[in-house]
């Protein structure tokens, strides 16, 4: 991945819009945060009886920019084995990216886990709450995941969002605002927490190389880490020999670590 794509995190950092540990905000009306998102698991429609074929496919919520979701192939023993619901992960891309860089994450993974991933792009260059607000991005990313609830048999228990590089810092800021949905959090190289409120207690994973120049480990991570455990999260932190990356080796354990 070039450096080109990832200037906005950056730049974030460079200003000092990093939020170590924000607190929770109240929406001004009473009514729900823009963070909120409504979709939830719930009853499967039965798509004509033609079920979901393992692979990816788009999801069609518009013409340009469209959302992908990956159905991980069954095991080789389903036959004799009760397949139940699916775990999901909603997958976040770095600036400048789009959804099949942001399945390719995990995407190697995902038949040996079980777990079924929804990646979604933004709107723009990067996510909207990166750039200052939650806004567009939040309500595509809600109708992305009804539609992946509407079709696949998903368990409410087992759901979490994940992101590289300024998908990282989205994925800690709306996993957060959204922890009765979320019970884990995997950021890779994140940059900050955008501000937001805070639902629940989800276990967060986060991940970064110790000689990243994109975003230096000294001014993110190692601040990140320490406020939210002094929040009263859970957080399983792991530095590696290396830049702005994730490592095969750091994905294979975040999604251990998951436990699903």
């Amino acid at each position: 991945m070039s450096r080109r794509p990832l200037l906005s995190a950056a730049a974030l950092l460079a200003a000092g819009a990093f939020i170590p540990g924000c607190r929770p905000l109240r929406s001004t009306d009473g009514g729900s945060h823009a963070a909120h998102l409504a979709a939830r698991p719930g009853n499967v429609a039965t798509n004509g009886g033609t079920g979901n074929p393992a692979g990816q496919r788009p999801l069609g919520l518009v013409a340009e920019r469209d959302a992908l979701l990956y159905v991980p192939a069954a095991p080789a023993d389903a036959a004799t084995a009760a397949v139940g619901p699916l775990p999901l992960l909603l997958v976040l891309h770095g600036a400048g990216g789009d959804a099949a860089r942001g399945l390719s994450v995990l995407s190697g993974l995902s038949d040996e886990f079980g777990i079924a991933l929804m990646s979604p792009a933004s709107r723009t260059g990067t996510w909207d709450a990166i750039r200052g607000s939650y806004e567009d991005d939040v309500e595509q990313i809600d109708a992305g995941l009804e539609e992946a609830f509407s079709t696949l048999d998903v368990d409410p228990g087992r759901i979490g969002i994940a992101g590289f590089s300024d998908g990282a810092s989205y994925a800690l800021g709306l996993g957060l605002a959204n922890g009765d949905l979320f019970s884990r959090i995997l950021a890779f190289s994140p940059g900050f927490i955008p501000s937001g409120p805070r639902e629940a207690k989800p276990e967060v994973f986060i991940s970064h190389g110790r000689a990243d120049d994109v975003l230096p480990i000294r001014a993110t991570s190692r601040r990140i880490v320490p406020s939210l455990e002094g929040d009263g999260y859970s957080v399983t932190y792991r530095e590696f020999d290396g830049g702005h990356a994730v490592p095969p080796e750091v994905a294979r354990e975040a999604l251990d670590w998951l436990g699903w």
